[in-house]
């Protein structure tokens, strides 16, 4: 049996009591991902199911009898249905005309980014209010957790106050790595999706027309514990003084995008800085930063930082 045969399979128990459909059919949808999108595997299952739980028609009852009433704190893993107590933390703006509400919410424990879909035609939300959200489901990307609002989801307003965590940590130390996917890159356009593009490619999408983006993915080293910290756009250019328009300027000249990285490694590798912000997965998203020390060879800065 093939990994993708046993992943479709796994897929169509989960979904056959809710929708009519084949393990065949699951299967040729994954394996077009995998195969000719060259998308992991893992990656290829998340998008199928997705897919699949925005098409379902699944009663709400059964559903919300079946689910785990979880603290936003807590949610670790994608593709699971759940209840969450929330209060809305702020509404953004929607990029698609099939998004109808898009923000965040949160509870004592920490925040979530939330997408309510236009076609599930659910009750709007409003900031500052609190409500009992039941049938959502969680969604994972880059270590970055969300839940998604579908048709079968509940919404009941209660009438309680929540003091909302940010879920937010510190760490400081060495700036002894700049990983790979850092520098000027590409994401997917397509609505509410920021997947960076492989080759001009999303791994749900496929070939798409990319939009330019800057961002540092990072290793911070104190020499008793390892960071991996990740710097957003607008903290990018504050961190190397490097704008995304001059960054796309630079990579045009040069012809290469790469360019664009060992800059950025020039400027701030070897360097102390102590980085506020909410730990996500495997990943703190830098809010705020702060250079510590003075700047000296990164590979002199590692072999101090690990004999402290």
């Amino acid at each position: 049996m093939t990994e993708v045969h046993s992943h479709a399979e796994e897929i169509h128990e989960q979904f056959a009591d809710q929708m009519e459909i084949t393990v065949e059919e699951v299967e040729e949808r994954l394996d077009t991902l995998v195969n000719e999108y060259q998308v992991p595997i893992e990656e290829a299952r998340r998008s199928v199911t997705s897919s699949y739980y925005d098409e379902t028609e699944v009663d709400q009852e059964s559903l919300s009898d079946a689910n785990e009433q979880r603290e936003i704190g807590s949610i670790n893993t994608a593709e699971e249905w759940i209840d969450i107590t929330a209060k809305v933390v702020e509404l953004w703006e929607p990029r698609s005309d099939a998004i109808g509400q898009v923000g965040l919410v949160g509870d004592e424990t920490g925040r979530i980014k939330f997408t309510a879909w236009a076609k599930s035609d659910l009750p709007s939300i409003e900031e500052g209010s609190v409500y009992q959200l039941g049938n959502v489901v969680t969604d994972e990307y880059q270590g970055q957790y969300s839940v998604k609002l579908n048709r079968t989801t509940t919404i009941e307003e209660v009438d309680e106050e929540i003091e909302v965590g940010d879920n937010s940590t510190e760490v400081e130390g060495a700036l002894v790595d700049i990983q790979s996917g850092s520098g000027l890159i590409k994401r997917c356009p397509e609505e509410d999706c920021t997947r960076v593009l492989q080759n001009g490619r999303c791994s749900e999408h496929g070939e798409v027309d990319g939009e330019f983006d800057l961002r540092i993915k990072g290793v911070l080293d104190n020499g008793a514990e390892v960071h991996e910290v990740i710097f957003n756009e607008e903290m990018t250019e504050e961190l190397t003084g490097i704008t995304l328009a001059e960054a796309k300027e630079r990579a045009m000249d040069a012809l290469d995008t790469t360019v664009v990285a060992d800059d950025i490694s020039e400027k701030v590798l070897g360097r102390y800085y102590r980085i506020n912000g909410p730990e996500l997965g495997r990943y703190v998203l830098a809010d705020e930063f702060e250079q510590l020390g003075a700047r000296t060879d990164s590979e002199e800065v590692l072999i101090t930082a690990r004999s402290l």
